[in-house]
């Protein structure tokens, strides 16, 4: 049974229109871009967040340092970094006015998540943003 924070994030994911990607860039092969993609592909606005300067622009959008740096409201930041690099990433969204943050399958700070609900954003960890959509969504 999920708990209370967990069906706050799966809230964020279901009502979100604007979805900050942390650490996509524009190589197909990547789990970022195919789960971005997917997002995308369900009627969601992606902006590219990447970690490193691969791209300028995926999916016709132009990319961004950090999430702050986005001229538009983000709803929801989900991320694509090992976990020892998401506290400025959770910090950025946090900043920013997120309204939620999602740490992808296998990404993990108990810290940082913590830190995200304190702040009054939805937030959960270790969890594909793509498969839980599916789940939620019927698809």
């Amino acid at each position: 049974m999920p708990t209370e924070h967990e069906r706050a994030a799966e809230q964020a994911l279901l009502t979100a229109r604007t979805i900050a990607v942390v650490g996509l860039d524009d190589r197909p092969e990547r789990p970022a871009y195919r789960i971005a993609s997917y997002l995308r592909s369900s009627g969601y606005r992606i902006i590219p967040v990447p970690k490193q300067k691969w791209a300028d622009e995926v999916f016709g959008e132009q990319a961004y340092e950090r999430v702050q740096d986005i001229p538009v409201p983000v709803d929801l930041v989900d991320v694509f970094v090992r976990g020892n690099e998401t506290d400025d990433v959770i910090d950025d969204a946090i900043a920013a006015g997120a309204s939620g943050v999602w740490l992808q399958s296998g990404i993990t700070n108990d810290a940082g998540i913590a830190r995200a609900h304190e702040a009054g954003i939805a937030a959960t960890q270790d969890r594909c943003a793509m498969v839980e959509h599916r789940r939620l969504a019927g698809r």
